[in-house]
Formats: structure tokens, C-alpha cells, sequence
């Protein structure tokens, strides 16, 4: 199998079984590990979109990497970090940012996961919260007028994943078609 496609095929496979975590986890209230696992669909998103931000050969290059294990590199030996792949992703629809940092926190170990006492959104400065609200409602139908609560926005997680699930499946057909026009 060609290094794109297998490229392609494990992530995938790793949508894949995020999509089933998502679903038992959010059946079951587990909210702080939905966040954790819309993370990781998140990752791979926007590591699919800096693959489709660089040349046929970087793309290569960095599948080649992501293969054997290695961290990504470009060529001219530079590190690709987190950072830059997010806010190269979040140019493209203004949410990935936010998400993103949200889903760091339930990742490492924060006062975040003292949700069911704290509500973390709580901590966040007002600015923030209506980015979210807004993002929210305009892609999920979340009422504008509820509280941002870690209750609050629970049902919407999964159509939260299914968003970032739908644009990360359209990218992949791009990265498997070879396209070159994608910026």
C-alpha cells in the first residue's frame, strides 16, 4: 500500500473508533473524556490540513515520518508544532482554536476535570465564552440566551464530533486526490 493511503487508512481507523468512543462515553455522562476524544479527532484534522498546506513532496515527506514513527519535520529540518498546525487550521473556519485549547485541558491534568463541582467555563473570559456560544449556535443550534455550562453543552458534543468528523473525512479525499489548490 502506498504511504498516503496508509496514511489515510489509519486515520480513519482512528475516526473511526473515536466516533464509537464518543458515543458510549457521552450515553454514559462522561463528558470530560468526550472533550479528550473530540481532541484527538482534532489532531487529526489539523494535522491533515498542514499535509494539504505543503508541497506533493513535504506531504510525502511527513507521511513518510508519521510511518515510522518519527516527529514531524520539514525538510529544511524545522519542527511542525501543534501551534502551528492549529492556527493554520483555524484560518480556515474560526472554531479549531478554541476547541482545540478547550480539549488540551482534558487532556493533561487540570482543574478541568473537577468539572462536576468547578464548571471550567467559568474560568474563561467573556469574549471566549460567546466565540464558543457562538460557534455553538451556528453550527449546532445552541440557544443563544443558556448559560455556557460543562451541563449545558454535553448533548452537543457529539454533534460537535460529527462536525469535525464530516470536515476531516472531506479533507482526507483531498490529501488522497492530491490536490495542490487547497489554499
Amino acid at each position: 500500500m502506498e504511504n498516503t493511503a496508509q496514511f489515510c487508512k489509519i486515520v480513519r481507523q482512528r475516526s473511526l473508533e473515536n466516533k464509537h468512543a464518543i458515543d458510549l462515553l457521552s450515553r454514559t455522562g462522561l463528558t470530560g473524556q468526550v472533550m479528550a476524544v473530540l481532541r484527538q479527532e482534532l489532531d487529526s484534522m489539523v494535522r491533515v490540513i498542514f499535509l494539504l498546506s505543503q508541497t506533493i513532496d513535504e506531504r510525502n515527506h511527513l507521511i513518510s515520518l508519521t510511518l515510522s514513527g518519527q516527529k514531524w519535520r520539514l525538510r529544511s529540518n524545522a519542527q511542525v508544532t501543534d501551534k502551528q498546525m492549529v492556527e493554520l487550521a483555524d484560518t480556515l473556519n474560526g472554531w479549531t482554536k478554541s476547541v482545540y485549547k478547550f480539549g488540551c485541558a482534558f487532556i493533561h491534568l487540570s482543574t478541568f476535570h473537577d468539572y462536576a463541582f468547578n464548571d471550567p467555563f467559568e474560568n474563561l473570559g467573556l469574549d471566549e465564552i460567546n466565540s464558543i456560544k457562538t460557534h455553538l449556535n451556528y453550527y449546532h443550534g445552541f440557544p443563544m440566551t443558556d448559560g455556557l455550562t460543562m451541563s449545558s453543552i454535553s448533548f452537543y458534543l457529539p454533534r460537535v464530533f460529527d462536525k469535525i468528523e464530516s470536515n476531516l473525512e472531506s479533507y482526507i479525499q483531498s490529501l488522497e486526490a492530491q490536490r495542490t489548490d487547497f489554499y
